[in-house]
């Protein structure tokens, strides 16, 4: 007896979604140059590098600047900071901003026109560069005011220190170099008032390492340890940039100022004092670690 034939019919076995890479973060630092590599867009790329995104610069201004001071500034001209911004959107792209030194009017002019060009949910983060570590004032008065018409609403996240927030405040220095909790708090409050969506007054300056962030609702502390034995030059450039890099790769602003106080303040920790007769530079890359031993020759006896 014959068995009719069967008829298998093979079906394709479901094979695993293929998973293509998450596209690299693009972030744009405009801010000076720093010749001593300590701070300014030298930190800024080292501190992208560390948060595994792409880094760009459009240069505002160059500085011959070292670990103990700036000894000359030149301001680049206002059209080659436009074409610089332009150059890196056309063909790269910008997923985060962040804006360092800037000096003169010409230049914060500039830098709100480039902005204009830029998709308007771009992520800005704004850190105001009024005084360089040594002292060396980076800033002139009447920039300020441009500073605080035109940038300061454009900003997604501005990242002050106590005395920068108090500057763009004009609040007199009745206010205590390091401030209570809730003077900060205030600070806080009042620079949100001048446009920018989030705020982040930094406690690198104050007697306790904490950071204050507002976002119209409740004031968050950020608490940190504080390292006098590090080396700060750049820990604000570093804690800015991490910042914009954090908000480029999709976190909250809370957590991408989170996550900068942690990097900023292990920066500083590792931070390279032996570099220079000043403030030493921060350590984002962790360099000191990576650095081979001297291997001693033994002693004849």
């Amino acid at each position: 007896m014959l068995l009719a034939a069967r008829h298998f019919v093979s079906r394709p076995v479901p094979s695993e979604p293929v998973r293509q890479p998450r596209p690299i973060p693009r972030v744009l630092s405009i801010a000076g140059s720093d010749s001593g590599g300590g701070a300014g867009i030298q930190a800024d790329l080292k501190a992208f590098a560390a948060s595994g995104v792409h880094g760009m610069t459009a240069v505002t201004a160059i500085t011959a600047q070292n670990t103990v001071g700036v000894t000359a500034v030149h301001q680049v001209p206002p059209e080659t900071i436009i074409a610089q911004v332009r150059a890196v959107s056309c063909d790269i792209g910008i997923d985060a901003v962040k804006i360092g030194m800037l000096g003169t009017v010409a230049t914060v002019e500039a830098v709100a026109n480039a902005l204009d060009e830029l998709p308007d949910r771009t992520p800005v983060v704004l850190d105001p560069v009024m005084v360089a570590e040594s002292g060396a004032e980076l800033l002139a008065p009447p920039a300020r005011a441009a500073l605080i018409e035109l940038l300061l609403p454009r900003a997604t996240v501005v990242t002050p220190n106590v005395a920068e927030a108090r500057a763009l405040l004009s609040v007199p220095r009745s206010v205590a170099r390091g401030g209570d909790d809730r003077d900060v708090a205030a600070l806080a409050r009042a620079v949100r008032e001048l446009g920018p969506k989030f705020v982040v007054v930094t406690g690198g300056h104050r007697e306790r390492a904490i950071d204050v962030f507002f976002d119209g609702g409740a004031v968050v502390e950020l608490g940190g340890e504080r390292y006098p034995d590090g080396a700060g030059h750049g820990s604000g450039c570093t804690h800015s940039a991490v910042l914009a890099a954090r908000l480029a790769w999709g976190d909250s602003p809370l957590t991408a100022a989170r996550r900068a106080k942690r990097l900023a303040s292990k920066a500083v920790r590792d931070g390279l004092a032996e570099l220079g007769s000043g403030a030493g530079p921060v350590d984002v890359l962790g360099i000191a670690r990576r650095r081979p031993a001297v291997r001693q020759n033994p002693q004849c006896q």
